[in-house]
């Protein structure tokens, strides 16, 4: 999550400038969550957005940074109700009985306007490790983190693939904008 300052002009990456530490909560006006497979054997993309997104980080005092992401999975829209309604089924989502997708942060730090992270993500019941990278804007009091990463949905339960349609990884992208708690 952010730092607030991470490492000042011509410091070290050793040096931290610790300014941002605290908590930090998460602004959903200024927040998306996004996804896009490939299907169709590669042909085409669908692209899609989530309904919201919450959460929360806090940077300690080293400057190692950690937070949760909770994105609202009951409100995605790709712009097909049909395919909407497959995608919260049990066949994906199954938003029934996981509405939301969880992306927990465990450790991540900034070097420069960077963030590299690892966590795990939480969806359909399952869980898989997550690695990342976002970058860093810190605009007077609030720093914005913009990055994605690629996840298998696979790993996450989401097996069904109709004549070999999909792709077995999908990229998730999170604008997400922090202000202090």
């Amino acid at each position: 999550m952010p730092t607030g300052g991470g490492y000042a002009s011509g410091m070290s990456e050793n040096t931290t400038d610790t300014s941002g530490s605290g908590a930090w909560v998460l602004d959903p006006a200024g927040s998306s969550a996004t996804f896009a497979c490939k299907t169709f054997w590669g042909l085409t993309t669908v692209r899609g957005t989530f309904g919201g997104v919450a959460g929360n980080g806090t940077v300690a005092a080293d400057g190692t940074i950690s937070g949760e992401l909770i994105i609202d999975a009951t409100g995605l829209d790709t712009k097909n109700k049909k395919r909407d309604e497959h995608l919260r089924s049990k066949d994906f989502f199954n938003t029934a009985d996981y509405p939301s997708v969880v992306v927990r942060i465990v450790s991540a730090r900034q070097a420069g306007d960077t963030i590299e992270g690892t966590g795990t993500i939480e969806a359909a019941g399952q869980s898989q490790p997550l690695t990342f990278t976002a970058k860093v804007t810190a605009v007077d009091d609030a720093t914005t983190l913009a990055g994605e990463a690629t996840v298998n949905h696979r790993a996450l339960g989401m097996t069904w693939n109709q004549l070999g349609m999909l792709a077995g990884v999908s990229t998730g992208a999170v604008t997400a904008r922090f202000v202090r708690a």
